[in-house]
């Protein structure tokens, strides 16, 4: 049994920026033109071989209702599941995805696959991540810079760890590394009880722990050597309508 998780919970306050509050949108399901052009549309697709996909939701939780109402067919209904944070203006990001975790568990899956919400990714490189039979890491090809960066690396130990600014600063790595890259935010859990460790760890931290101590977490109790590498060669991380616009392209010339 496989399932996803995806974490569309966030105020989209960059995507927002600068607009007044009636034309404000939740940024996974925000289109120009065709309601099926959305982040949210494209990822369910790409997770449509899943047996199980949970939806963290918490700012517009009502429209997102609405849009999965109205635009997800029968067969996709019955395999999604929405939770609801109701911290999602005053907790950091890992409390979206401990909840998402918690929902994943109660099915029983064998596999785990964590997206969050404002990806999009080659389809081809997506499919590596979920063909392969190992849990899997991603990264990208975009220069590492601290006020957007999700920095993974391999410590002198071969474990993977992960370093972030939540306020968007400077980050510093603070020990040897022999590996260096740009997360892809895409992950795949095969250990679930690794999983469930690493989430019941971070019942202490969920107020102010972003998703990355469940991440680090896992990975850290994982051999170097049993975890697989995806690299995407197209990532796009959708934080403006600007951004969307270049998604948006991209999926017209490729229709």
């Amino acid at each position: 049994m496989k399932a996803a998780i995806i974490t569309i919970a966030g105020l989209s306050s960059r995507f927002n920026q600068g607009l007044p509050e009636e034309s404000h949108r939740l940024k996974a399901i925000y289109h120009e033109g065709s309601p099926k052009d959305t982040l949210l549309n494209h990822m369910l697709t790409r997770l449509d071989g899943m047996d199980r996909i949970v939806l963290v939701a918490g700012y517009k939780a009502d429209e997102l209702k609405d849009y999965l109402d109205a635009e997800l067919s029968p067969e996709m209904k019955e395999k999604v599941s929405v939770v609801y944070n109701d911290h999602y203006e005053d907790w950091a990001s890992g409390y979206s995805l401990y909840l998402g975790v918690k929902e994943a568990l109660k099915y029983g899956p064998d596999t785990v696959v964590f997206a969050e919400g404002d990806l999009d990714v080659d389809d081809g490189e997506f499919r590596k991540v979920l063909d392969s039979p190992s849990s899997v890491i991603t990264c990208n090809h975009e220069i590492i810079r601290s006020k957007k960066a999700v920095i993974g690396y391999v410590s002198a130990d071969d474990v993977y760890k992960y370093a972030f600014s939540a306020s968007h600063g400077l980050v510093s790595v603070d020990e040897p590394f022999s590996l260096l890259f740009n997360s892809g935010q895409i992950w795949k859990f095969t250990d679930m009880d690794l999983l469930k460790d690493a989430n019941d760890a971070f019942e202490k931290d969920k107020e102010a722990g972003t998703n990355l101590l469940i991440v680090g977490g896992y990975f850290a109790k994982k051999r170097y050597e049993d975890v697989e590498l995806v690299d995407f060669s197209r990532w796009v991380n959708c934080n403006t309508r600007d951004d969307y616009r270049e998604i948006l392209t991209h999926w017209e010339e490729n229709r």
